[in-house]
């Protein structure tokens, strides 16, 4: 008779490591193999470039320009709807109003919004902030998460249980469906996280949104006791939604959307599948592992002036002595920019004001350090096809800590903007593309006979 027990669920046994070990070894796959057979590993060649997957019109990234015939890395550009992100930005900057929802209406119908027609947006967005009755208490209430991003994937994936045209893959259902996941991103995120730390002894609040507020002055309302903010930090997490609202369709997560919009299945199960996707350390989680990185780093690192110091920490990281010990310098590099990231840079002209008005100016020092450094240690250690940069990432968690935003909000924050961009392109994929995602695996495994179990 089995001695298992249910505590042995959340245990690793010795029985499970050995089946541990005959689960690598049968999944082992030689290296070389995958240049023999030209497989773009990760849908990429050894240059970094994608593999032409789909078309879009909802946001365009460059970070080359033929120069004699040739493609040669320039400086990063972002565009929604071929408008330049820096302009869009600089736009609502320079007339004082938040941009989130201005963005927002650029993609998910194409053009920009004259003043009525985001009076009329805004509008719709503010009715739409609301959720089904006793759904904090049901859902969001009962056993709360202490990953947001899960905790999020779970509400979103209740709400399906809510409408009753869930399953209505029409253009105007969709639309629908998501206006109201992105008018209820922002309560199912603080509600979660107030729900979490109230199991865990602390006061619970649960403050309604208000009508005449933005999306990013809504959750600092929310998100604090006091509902206090100032002007300027909401300006900043205004703009840090839109910088992360949409990168192409190649990104994992907006590539996810469109792989599960093309088997036919409903918004919220597609909206959860590319929550999974963003939450990885390797995409949306990145902002979380580069604070991580530097909290250790500045631990390990007795002078943070001291650059041969900063600098054996950075050999220390990829030669996996340091941190979590994965061989990763966090928030350095990227799929497609070379050269720059235009969402770095945006935010880095913001960082050091905002660091100089909340005292944070030795730590933003130590940060353009490792910019600095980081990509001469890695061009050291590493066979490099492209430059590495700092990109949207490395800056983005600095600005959530002088914004005093929980880490564990970091990533759903990035989600919060980010539906916005699944969205349109769900929506893309809807009306332009009726044929299932499925590209090809070549089997190695040689086919062999049956064996009898008495013979085995």
């Amino acid at each position: 008779m089995s001695n298992f027990s249910p505590k042995m669920l959340f245990e690793i046994t010795p029985e499970i490591t050995h089946l541990a070990e005959l689960c690598e070894e049968s999944n082992a796959i030689d290296k070389e193999l995958y240049g023999i057979y030209d497989v773009k590993r990760g849908l990429r060649d050894m240059h970094g470039k994608g593999v032409l997957a789909g078309l879009t019109n909802v946001s365009d990234v460059r970070a080359k320009k033929i120069v004699d015939g040739e493609e040669v890395p320039c400086a990063g550009n972002l565009y929604f709807r071929g408008y330049n992100i820096k302009d869009l930005v600089q736009g609502f900057l320079k007339a004082d109003r938040y941009g989130f929802e201005e963005t927002a209406y650029l993609l998910l119908f194409g053009e920009l919004p004259t003043k009525k027609e985001l009076e009329n947006f805004r509008e719709m967005l503010a009715d739409r902030r609301t959720l089904p009755p006793n759904f904090v208490r049901d859902v969001i209430m009962k056993a709360p998460s202490r990953d947001m991003m899960n905790s999020l994937s779970r509400s979103i994936l209740n709400l399906y249980t809510y409408d009753a045209k869930a399953d209505d893959t029409s253009i105007p259902n969709v639309l629908r469906q998501c206006l109201n996941l992105i008018s209820q991103f922002p309560m199912l995120m603080v509600y979660g996280y107030h729900a979490y730390n109230y199991r865990r002894g602390r006061d619970l609040f649960i403050y309604a949104p208000q009508p005449e507020l933005s999306m990013a002055e809504n959750i600092l309302m929310m998100l604090r006791e006091d509902r206090q903010y100032s002007k300027l930090e909401a300006r900043i997490l205004d703009m840090a939604m839109v910088l992360h609202m949409d990168h192409g369709g190649g990104n994992n997560s907006t590539f996810t959307t469109h792989v599960v919009t093309s088997s036919g299945t409903d918004t919220y199960s597609t909206m959860a599948a590319a929550m999974a996707s963003l939450k990885g350390p390797k995409h949306g989680g990145a902002n979380i592992k580069v604070t991580k990185m530097f909290n250790d780093m500045k631990k390990a690192v007795q002078d943070w002036e001291d650059e041969s110091e900063v600098r054996q920490y950075l050999y220390d990281l990829l030669d996996k002595k340091a941190f979590d010990q994965k061989g990763l310098i966090y928030g350095m590099g990227h799929a497609i920019y070379s050269v720059s990231d235009p969402r770095a840079e945006i935010f880095k002209s913001f960082v050091k004001q905002l660091a100089s008005e909340k005292g944070y100016e030795k730590e933003y020092s130590l940060y353009e350090k490792v910019e600095r450094l980081a990509p001469e240690v890695i061009g050291e250690r590493r066979r490099m096809y492209k430059g590495v940069n700092a990109n949207v990432d490395f800056y983005s968690g600095l600005v959530y800590q002088m914004l005093n935003l929980p880490p564990a909000l970091y990533t759903p924050i990035f989600a919060a903007a980010r539906i916005v961009g699944w969205s349109a392109h769900r929506l893309e994929e809807l009306k332009n593309v009726d044929k299932i995602i499925r590209p090809a695996y070549k089997a190695l495994a040689p086919h062999r006979d049956y064996i009898a179990m008495e013979d085995r």
